[in-house]
């Protein structure tokens, strides 16, 4: 068992996945390591120096995680691609995992298709990335190395590998939407299953075309995902109707996860992982606090049900694909407004408390200050997206 877990962790086995679909190291970087220069060299070696991450809740010195040097492998590496058919394939198989699609997919999904739908998979997501992110953190697993292996993705370089957050959400998203849709939709649940399956395959996949990720690192973000699943799905129903709490429930939903973004996992030097892992948890307290609001208030029909309704998948008319498109674009307007005057005012008033320059951009990787502005800023996305935007539709007559 050791020896299999080795020989899926080895970066060897990702490069021969990377080269037999076309993708290969620029010639030129062949002698070098990892094709960098000798100051290049020099700068990763600054990098992953020993320097002392320090928790620091004031002002000065560097925050939680954050660190003097640069992280490890900041830099751009050349590459060579023999076979576009599959770089273009796992490229857009990659933002399937990313920020980008979760922004759109999930609004979507709660103002055209069924919101009942979209509190499950954002529940759901929130939970699973949080365990994925905070998991990176405490295991401190490295990602492939490389040479030998080709990394595409240069923001997320400095995370670490164990678990594949990315297989992690792929998984969780394809899967909660089939089973909740089961009992709701009538299709053939066999190619609901087969959806499911090509979807995760494909993001799982592209963690290894990208050189982001081990096969161990995959197969262990879809194993603990799956495990979850399979535990938390007695509790669906019941969190479903968690928004019909006490008037305290908000204050909860606000604290508990402030509270674990504000003492995360401090890491040997500064990466993503708190920002995105802020970011998600935010979202996710917006959104449940959105859903409370519209039932404590009244202020937009409930979405969920007693019990399960079946309904036929309507078709895909000319007028729902125009009334679709139409109410997407009108609340992502709304929520990037929001998100850039929420964030712009935040950020202006962390500044002014912590006595910070405002053109110091490092100050945002502080955690009295990285904390605070993401939680509020997404915080606020998932009010607006649940409640604000659902009234925007309404009086804008959009069904």
């Amino acid at each position: 068992m050791a020896e299999l877990l080795r020989s899926l962790q080895d970066s060897q086995l990702v490069a021969r996945f990377q080269r037999r679909c076309g993708l290969f190291p620029a010639p030129d970087e062949g002698p070098r390591e990892n094709g960098a220069d000798p100051t290049e060299r020099a700068a990763r070696v600054l990098g992953v120096e020993h320097l002392p991450a320090v928790n620091c809740k004031g002002g000065g010195a560097p925050a939680n995680g954050l660190r003097r040097a640069a992280a490890p492998e900041a830099y751009v590496q050349k590459y060579v691609v023999k076979n576009y058919f599959y770089y273009y394939l796992f490229q857009f198989s990659a933002a399937l995992g990313q920020e980008v699609f979760y922004i759109t997919f999930l609004p979507f999904t709660h103002w055209n298709i069924d919101p009942y739908l979209s509190r499950r998979l954002i529940i759901i997501w929130v939970l699973v990335m949080y365990i994925g992110q905070v998991a990176k953190d405490i295991l401190k697993w490295p990602r492939p190395s490389s040479p030998p292996v080709v990394k595409l993705e240069k923001r997320l370089i400095a995370e670490y590998g164990m678990p594949s957050t990315h297989a992690m959400a792929a998984t969780a998203i394809a899967f909660t939407l089939l089973i909740s849709t089961m009992d709701r939709y009538q299709y053939p649940f066999v190619l609901g299953l087969v959806m499911a399956v090509v979807f995760s395959t494909l993001v799982c996949l592209s963690r290894l075309y990208t050189g982001m990720h081990t096969v161990l690192d995959v197969l262990g973000g879809v194993l603990i995902t799956a495990l979850l699943i399979v535990l938390t799905y007695p509790a669906w129903t019941f969190i479903d109707r968690l928004d019909s709490a006490s008037p305290l429930f908000p204050v909860c939903v606000i604290v508990v996860p402030f509270f674990l973004c504000y003492n995360y996992p401090v890491s040997d030097y500064y990466s993503p992982t708190r920002a995105d892992t802020t970011t998600i948890l935010a979202a996710g307290a917006g959104v449940t606090i959105g859903f409370w609001i519209n039932h404590f208030f009244q202020l937009v029909s409930q979405p969920a049900e007693p019990l399960p309704v079946i309904q036929n998948i309507p078709p895909l008319t000319t007028y729902m694909f125009v009334l679709g498109l139409t109410k997407f674009a009108v609340g992502i307007v709304l929520i990037l407004l929001v998100r850039q005057l929420v964030q712009n005012l935040s950020l202006q008033v962390l500044y002014s408390w912590f006595k910070v320059v405002t053109r110091n951009k490092e100050a945002r990787r502080r955690l009295e200050i990285e904390v605070p502005y993401k939680f509020v800023t997404y915080t606020s996305v998932g009010i607006c997206a649940t409640t604000f935007v659902p009234m925007l539709h309404r009086f804008l007559g959009l069904p």
